[in-house]
């Protein structure tokens, strides 16, 4: 099984090759450049450093959001235009649960964040759970969700367990974290704590395997909630 994963959700753009519970190359950049500048440059690159055929892959692995809407789009763009080139299909990665992937078998809550502003963050509970063999499962503990960074906290503090932090939506909400948090908690550390294609394609393996696969027609991104533009939007009235 061979899949390409993309990550163009936040800021981080990342690319990604798995191949037979190996990853076979991963390019990520965190540089405040825009996802259309970045992605293909740098799947061309990882295609020729691999010297892989496209036809030869199985499936596009896409985080499907939530995140920022104009990285989600070009993502979108992207794994859709692939798969229709290669008549391949897609296999959609919640982004919350990939980020959570990057602590596979943490011990605890993992409490992924991405800011989403006004004083909110997305975000989902998750937690590793031993899948009878040799690895574990993710289990989703509380969907991703828009919510107020107090009512996170609020939520955690209900559940009584120790949480692990991850995502741009944490050095955003650290004070508050400190101040009202009354669990044990970490954070990350700097190489796990952003998005990364690899958990993508990483996931996307196990997610294919289970027959989580759609057409590339049949893809759209999960914004979760409205844009700013649409918010602002001033309503229109059939008189």
């Amino acid at each position: 099984m061979k899949i390409i994963g993309i990550d163009s959700s936040g800021l981080v753009a990342s690319v990604a090759l798995a191949a037979d519970g190996v990853l076979l190359g991963e390019f990520t950049t965190n540089n405040k450049k825009t996802h259309s500048q970045t992605l293909l440059p740098m799947l061309d690159r990882m295609r020729q450093d691999l010297d892989l055929d496209l036809k030869t892959v199985d499936a596009i692995a896409i985080a499907s959001g939530p995140g920022s809407f104009t990285g989600l789009r070009i993502g979108s763009a992207t794994a859709k235009g692939l798969g229709l080139a290669l008549d391949r299909p897609i296999v959609e990665v919640p982004t919350l649960e990939g980020l959570a992937w990057n602590l596979w078998g943490a011990d605890g809550l993992i409490c992924p964040m991405m800011d989403a502003r006004r004083e909110q963050v997305y975000t989902g509970i998750y937690e590793f759970c031993p899948d009878g063999g040799e690895g574990f499962t993710l289990h989703v503990v509380a969907q991703q969700e828009a919510i107020a960074v107090t009512d996170l906290i609020a939520k955690l503090n209900g559940m009584g367990r120790k949480v692990i932090f991850l995502g741009d939506g944490v050095p955003v909400c650290l004070d508050r974290i400190r101040e009202e948090l009354k669990v044990p908690y970490a954070l990350a550390p700097e190489h796990l704590s952003r998005q990364r294609a690899g958990s993508i394609a990483s996931l996307g393996c196990r997610y294919f395997a289970m027959g989580r696969a759609i057409s590339s027609d049949a893809h759209a991104p999960e914004y979760l909630r409205k844009s700013q533009a649409e918010r602002e939007r001033p309503h229109s009235y059939e008189v």
